[in-house]
Formats: C-alpha cells, sequence, structure tokens
C-alpha cells in the first residue's frame, strides 16, 4: 500500500520564499537571479559576498550561487535580539 508522504525540503527557507514569488528551485543561480530572489539590488548581493555573509561559486562566468549557498545564508541572517538598555 503506497502513501503519499511529503518528502521533506532540503531548502525549506529557499524554497519557501521561491514558492511565494512562483518560482522553480534550480541547481545554479546568478548574481540577477539571487537579487530577485530576495528583491535587493545587484549591488546588496556583492556586498553580502564581500563581508562573507554570502558564499558565491568561482565558475565559468560571474559568480554563481548554488542552493545550498543560498539555504545556508537564510539560515544564519536571523536577527538577534538586541540587548535589553
Amino acid at each position: 500500500m503506497p502513501t503519499d508522504t511529503p518528502k521533506a525540503s532540503k531548502y525549506l527557507l529557499l524554497e519557501t520564499i521561491l514558492a511565494h514569488k512562483g518560482q522553480p528551485l534550480r541547481a545554479l543561480y546568478t548574481l540577477h537571479d539571487v537579487a530577485d530572489i530576495f528583491g535587493v539590488s545587484v549591488r546588496a548581493i556583492q556586498d553580502r559576498v564581500k563581508r562573507g555573509f554570502l558564499k558565491s561559486r568561482d565558475l565559468p562566468g560571474r559568480a554563481k550561487f548554488l542552493s545550498i549557498d543560498l539555504e545556508d545564508f537564510l539560515e544564519s541572517s536571523l536577527q538577534k535580539p538586541s540587548p535589553a538598555s
């Protein structure tokens, strides 16, 4: 008897954002793709890469990002509460 158990998502945060935007999960993303996903400028993504918050891959062409890179970025992006004054 087959069961239709939902498959656990490997990229839960990224897939949630992509589903909200009506975009499929892809293997590879460009700077422009990532800027579009997060609704920011390409310069903002370049800044996150330069500051070490987001990893990019040195593949042929310009900087590329894998799904795991974006998921790691999302997981580490949780803002910490500021200390009470």
